[in-house]
């Protein structure tokens, strides 16, 4: 990464698009509506609320993100997106049940107003979802220009200076890189054709690059994680950074991971389990839609723990992972983890963990992270994949010869480290021997 000559300044209205106005996006638009009128704190944002330590530790330079780091405001945020489903995000936020009523309410005329742009839907991605609000055209390049003339009507009409789009739309069914997806000349002759191989997720990153749009994405699906989106990222000067939003149970295997390597104490098995009712859940009720997410869910602990160094430790590990659609729950997910680890002379210990989350509450703040950073890269001039946003994903995007890192304090590290680095600090590494020379 080049530092930036320059950073140039978040003036102006900053443009949020999310294909997808379902539970995650409906409850972020509500949350960012609540703060910035002083209905809510934003909690889980590391934007608004953490603080970032500057220089030595006896300097107690310790400035909140926000104020170090010349990030958007919440007031200059313009929300739109795309939904097959809901009309406007209000209709959106009570089909979902994410939020009360008593929380909607207030904000009832905002977002109902914040209407949703037909979607480019197939099924044959969602089989469990059945949209009817979806582009008239059949052509994949007719759709992909269609998003693009979406886009710059958005941007006039809201006179936006800067957009961002973050995938917040469903998990598509299975798919490994195919040729269509070796260029973009073979990409773009793949839209013409209808290659069956590109998905919608897929068409909206196309349009958002070649708009010159930062585009993140938070579900497991290959947006932007295939050759041709990188190549094109890299012409069109756009950031990119997924995959799949970091929220509970991969959350807390990147917790509790690391903990285990750090002790070296060994691990012979770890069973997750998850019950969860929302969209999300009926779409992951399908064996091919599961298989995504459980790709992305899997690689989480061999990254961590390095079977290969550690054989003793970690080589032979019973790692399942299970995703059951139970409707009472909604939005509220349990995930169970069953841990069976060993010490000292091999003798065994469990660790177990119910988790009863929301996650489209873990998620919202997330998008927000997401949004400012990713505009804020892009005034930066930093192109292509910011694996420096690892901390926000189950699957982070890396070069292709690299592995990712995975465990939470190590991305948390490179995140702030980054931010210092762009802002012309110097980088902390904690090994603190200057206060005892």
């Amino acid at each position: 990464m080049d530092k930036p000559l320059s950073i140039a300044p978040a003036t102006g209205r900053l443009g949020v698009l999310t294909p997808g106005l379902g539970a995650v996006a409906s409850t972020f638009i509500a949350g960012v509506i609540a703060a910035r009128n002083g209905l809510a704190v934003p909690i889980g944002s590391l934007t608004q609320l953490a603080h970032i330590r500057l220089g030595q530790r006896d300097e107690d330079r310790n400035p909140l993100i926000r104020d170090f780091v010349p990030l958007a405001g919440l007031d200059n945020l313009v929300f739109g997106g795309w939904d097959p489903i809901s009309a406007n995000v209000l209709e959106a936020a009570r089909t979902c049940g994410v939020l009360e009523e008593r929380d909607l309410a207030p904000l009832s005329a905002e977002l109902e107003g914040i209407v949703a742009m037909d979607a480019v839907f197939n099924q044959r991605w969602v089989k469990k979802l059945d949209g009817a609000r979806v582009k008239p055209a059949t052509s994949k390049w007719d759709q992909a220009q269609a998003l693009v003339e979406d886009i710059e009507r958005f941007r006039s009409e809201n006179d936006c200076e800067r957009l961002v789009m973050v995938w917040c739309g469903s998990t598509e069914a299975y798919q490994e890189p195919s040729a269509v997806h070796a260029s973009v000349e073979s990409f773009e002759t793949g839209l013409r054709s209808g290659d069956e191989n590109i998905s919608p997720s897929q068409i909206y990153a196309y349009a958002a690059l070649v708009s010159e749009v930062p585009f993140a994405n938070g579900a497991p699906n290959l947006a932007v994680d295939v050759p041709c989106m990188l190549e094109l990222a890299a012409q069109r000067g756009v950031p990119i950074a997924g995959k799949d939003f970091k929220t509970g149970q991969t959350l807390m295997k990147t917790l509790l991971a690391p903990g285990l390597k750090a002790r070296m104490l060994g691990l012979r098995g770890w069973y997750s389990t998850n019950i969860l009712g929302n969209r999300d859940g009926e779409v992951l009720d399908d064996p091919e839609n599961f298989k995504t997410k459980e790709v992305s869910k899997l690689g989480v602990l061999d990254t961590i723990l390095q079977p290969e160094a550690y054989p003793d430790l970690y080589g032979n590990i019973d790692h399942v992972v299970r995703i059951n659609y139970y409707p009472p729950r909604g939005d509220e997910k349990e995930g169970w983890d069953n841990i069976d680890i060993f010490g000292w002379l091999g003798y065994p210990m469990q660790i177990k963990v119910d988790f009863l989350c929301r996650d489209s509450i873990l998620a919202a703040p997330l998008v927000l992270d997401l949004v400012l950073f990713a505009d804020l890269a892009m005034r930066c001039g930093l192109k292509g994949i910011q694996e420096w946003l690892s901390f926000y994903f189950k699957s982070p995007q890396t070069a292709p010869e690299l592995y990712p890192e995975h465990d939470l304090f190590i991305q948390m590290m490179k995140l702030k480290n980054t931010l210092r680095f762009l802002m012309g600090e110097d980088l902390i590494t904690h090994l603190g021997q200057e206060y005892y020379d």
